[in-house]
């Protein structure tokens, strides 16, 4: 299958090619990736998340598309609401600083497949610098540690530049380009140097088997337990103990030294 801006987020697609994303779902509740996958599940939009793809259509070049597919984001009168006004305003924080957009100068949205750990995988990069570097747009809440550690290794965006480099084939060197959503928004340029990269694929090869027979149907799906699409089709088998209400199941298991 040969992946174009049209097709890359088709359930075709999906179904021929692992990427990131699919991953980092699969890592969080392997039931709703699969209800993903097969159509039967869609998350739902929110506010953060479409402040982001504004940013993030600035710089593909696609706003106008993106505001004609999202009318939700005007007020009746056409103007745009408050948190898009936002958006506005750091899209304009980014263009103030010149090295922020050097880094966001490479080509836009380049669609890129190879087969990595056996199974094909797609990619699709913000900022290409052939022979240069890999950069990827992220417009965050703030750039503060998440739960005692980088926000950068919580989201697992290291994980993701991993993948990217891997699947590039060329060894480029790896940024984030990082504007926030803070009332005085912020700017970092953040670099995933090669050992952290290593790491992060070491843990892709040691979880992508599993995750590949869930996606073929050769074992079952693990419920987390705690996220919307379980919440939604939860079936209630009997009463559980105090101590384990509001822990995801891989939670439960860590506690019970399952793992």
């Amino acid at each position: 299958m040969i992946l174009a801006a049209e097709n890359y987020y088709s359930r075709e697609a999906n179904e021929a090619y692992m990427s990131v994303s699919h991953f980092k779902s699969f890592e969080r509740c392997e039931a709703a990736a699969m209800a993903e996958l097969r159509g039967e599940y869609v998350r739902p939009k929110t506010t953060a998340l479409l402040v982001g793809s504004y940013v993030d259509s600035y710089f593909e070049g696609t706003l106008p598309v993106f505001k004609a597919q999202n009318p939700e984001i005007f007020k009746r009168d056409g103007s745009l609401k408050a948190d898009y006004i936002k958006a506005e305003t750091i899209i304009q924080r980014c263009e103030s600083d010149p090295l922020f957009m050097e880094y966001m100068s490479g080509q836009k949205q380049v669609i890129k497949t190879a087969e990595l750990f056996g199974t094909p995988w797609k990619i699709k990069i913000d900022s290409y610098l052939p022979g240069d570097k890999i950069v990827d747009l992220k417009c965050m809440r703030s750039i503060e540690p998440v739960m005692g550690v980088s926000f950068v290794e919580h989201w697992e965006y290291d994980l993701q530049m991993a993948v990217y480099s891997a699947v590039e084939g060329s060894s480029l060197e790896t940024y984030l380009a990082v504007a926030t959503k803070e009332d005085v928004p912020n700017l970092e340029l953040i670099h995933i140097p090669k050992w952290r990269r290593d790491e992060c694929l070491e843990n892709v090869q040691k979880l992508l088997p599993h995750f590949l027979d869930v996606k073929a149907g050769k074992a079952e799906p693990e419920r987390c337990g705690v996220c919307d699409y379980c919440k939604a089709t939860k079936k209630l088998s009997g009463p559980i103990d105090y101590q384990e209400a509001g822990y995801s199941k891989k939670e439960l298991d860590v506690m019970k030294g399952v793992y």
